[in-house]
């Protein structure tokens, strides 16, 4: 009956369901191993593989050599001292760009290939549930997506670590990580964004049966993390950008801090894990109830994408709601307390670090008792909310010294709370000279340096 089925590509829906019924069962497992086999075949499959386990360390290892660093890029700054900032710089691109490209390649295509070969009734004739074909080819999505995750965190890292070396990695409040701390974080923030990667996955099954042959369906996931990237630079409240998945391929930057701040970290994770189950749930909903008999079949109508967008959309509203009450946060979260604390905080500790670099006598942060008076340069603007005109002015004691000192700062917040704070002065505190580090002559610590508002910590004003 299976070779009838081959060489008879009209069989009409009766003769289906006697090939399926007369065809021997196969397991869930076998199915696996030959759609895993199906897409490792497959050379644009086997080129990503390739490229995420030789590209990334190559790309880390060249710019470490740079004169000029991606200083732009969270950690960029820091990846003439350490090798584990460069796997931090392309966590932030693979977020941005290389991972919803890659599971719009993997996920976006592995259902619609069979559209385009006309090779559906063949397979459910050969497996005999669509249930298995289903659950074997997400199985296999996921497993070639994971494989392309685990080289661009496995290369990145090494590149880094091989050109530059495993030395302490300062944090996004000044505080310095050991080797052994940098090499955990790093790899708990990639583990943290494999969510908001399932999200697209998921996204990217439910577009490759929803869409069929349309090549829509291989760029829905690009395409819904682009939106989601843009919403993400606009001034949101804070609920709806944590109702996001997007929030979590940013908000692993909390770990990065002491403490840490893992509160829009969880939700974000939580939140991403909704979506590709919501989304998974669809995909699967709207595949069994397709009809194979349909040669023309392309895609599952409008009904189809509705009832694959409308969930989403419900979850998103949903979820807004949620942590919107469960929070408390209202507003952007970005709070004059709030910089002003991140401020004095990353201030301190960088202040030691340039004590260290000069051999001068150490000092503590509470020696220091630094503290930071930030607003937005006019009492006529609110000092909250995102800008590039927030101005911080941070002031410090020195043990047996009268004078209290002062430096100026000029700070870019984004929405999601990061920031770029740079030295206004005075020049032998916070402007721009090369201190010797055991890695080389390095910028003055405290001439640029990053930071992070928890949107959700409470302001103390």
């Amino acid at each position: 009956m299976t070779a009838t089925v081959a060489e008879d590509g009209d069989l009409g829906a009766q003769g289906l369901e006697e090939a399926v019924a007369a065809a021997p069962r196969v397991s869930v497992a076998r199915v696996y191993r030959f759609e895993l086999l199906k897409l490792v075949s497959q050379w644009r499959i086997r080129l990503l593989v390739l490229a995420c386990w030789i590209v990334p360390a190559l790309f880390v290892a060249a710019v470490s050599q740079q004169s000029t660093l991606p200083v732009d890029t969270l950690f960029g700054r820091w990846m003439h001292a350490t090798g584990w900032a460069g796997a931090l710089v392309m966590l932030g691109f693979a977020g941005t760009w290389a991972l919803p490209l890659l599971t719009s390649v993997v996920a976006g295509d592995v259902f619609a290939s069979e559209d385009r070969l006309g090779t559906w009734r063949h397979l459910l004739v050969a497996v005999r549930s669509p249930r298995r074909i289903f659950a074997a080819k997400a199985l296999a999505g996921l497993t070639v997506i994971l494989l392309l995750v685990a080289g661009l965190v496995a290369s990145s890292s090494a590149g880094g670590v091989v050109a530059v070396g495993n030395q302490p990695l300062v944090g996004l409040d000044g505080h310095l990580l050991t080797p052994a701390d940098a090499a955990g974080k790093v790899l708990l923030a990639w583990v943290c964004v494999l969510a908001p990667t399932l999200a697209l996955a998921a996204i990217g099954l439910l577009g490759s049966i929803t869409l069929g042959r349309s090549p829509m369906g291989l760029l829905l996931p690009a395409l819904v993390a682009l939106a989601m990237q843009l919403a993400q630079m606009m001034p949101l409240p804070v609920a709806v950008r944590l109702a996001l998945p997007s929030y979590a391929f940013i908000a692993w930057s909390g770990l990065f801090t002491s403490p840490a701040q893992l509160g829009p970290l969880l939700i974000g994770i939580a939140v991403s894990l909704l979506w590709a189950v919501t989304a998974t749930v669809a995909a699967y909903a709207l595949f069994m109830r397709r009809d194979f008999t349909d040669v023309a079949h392309d895609g599952s109508g409008r009904s189809a994408v509705t009832a694959g967008v409308l969930p989403l959309v419900a979850l998103a509203a949903v979820t807004v709601v949620v942590v919107g009450a469960a929070t408390g946060a209202t507003g952007s979260g970005i709070e004059q307390d709030k910089v002003q604390r991140s401020a004095a905080t990353a201030f301190a500790h960088l202040y030691r670090l340039q004590t260290r670099q000069l051999n001068r006598p150490a000092v503590t942060e509470a020696q220091l008792k630094v503290t930071a008076s930030c607003d937005k340069g006019s009492v006529k603007v609110a000092a909250e909310g995102p800008g590039n005109d927030w101005r911080c002015v941070v002031s410090w004691h020195l043990p047996g010294v009268d004078a209290v000192g002062t430096a100026v700062y000029q700070l870019d917040v984004t929405p999601d709370g990061r920031y770029m704070a740079d030295g206004d002065g005075p020049k032998e505190v916070n402007g721009y000279f090369l201190v010797r580090t055991p890695t080389g002559d390095a910028p003055n610590p405290l001439w640029q340096f990053d930071g992070n508002v928890d949107l959700l910590a409470t302001s103390k004003g």
